[in-house]
């Protein structure tokens, strides 16, 4: 059983009419983001079109708009919301920053205890994957 398929974008672009999806984005020091959905508590990082799991990037403005993008080309719906993963000395930026892209900021969270929700995870990518399951939990609910 298949919980969602992710292809390749096609250059198609985003309906806006889709409702808005929320994910968990993960900002490592130096610059460096993933981005991950969540379905049924199983996240899957998005990966760009080459097939590469992180970008780096900085500003935090700038990383975050791309990841955004790289979302939305994929899922062919609006970013909207997202839980967070940064470091405490970045959480205040990465928070600013946000909201600058256009995301609605449904928590912000260590990367550790972030990595405590994706257990058995690589220890690269729990933080992100970690997000993505608090974001579905807190994901506002279809009407």
């Amino acid at each position: 059983m298949k919980l969602f398929q992710i292809e390749e974008p096609d250059g198609s672009p985003v309906d806006a009419d889709a409702p808005g999806v929320a994910v968990g984005i993960d900002i490592a020091p130096g610059g460096v983001g993933r981005i991950a959905i969540a379905v049924g508590g199983n996240a899957e990082i998005l990966p760009d079109g080459d097939g590469n799991r992180t970008l780096t990037l900085a500003p935090h403005r700038d990383l975050l708009l791309a990841l955004r993008s790289r979302a939305e080309k994929q899922l062919a719906r609006p970013v909207t919301h997202a839980v967070i993963a940064a470091d405490k000395a970045a959480a205040g930026s990465v928070e600013e920053d946000a909201i600058a892209a256009g995301i609605t900021v449904l928590g912000l969270v260590t990367r550790g205890d972030a990595a405590t929700l994706a257990r058995g995870a690589a220890a690269d990518e729990a933080p992100v994957l970690g997000a993505a399951i608090r974001a579905e939990d807190l994901a506002p609910k279809a009407e």
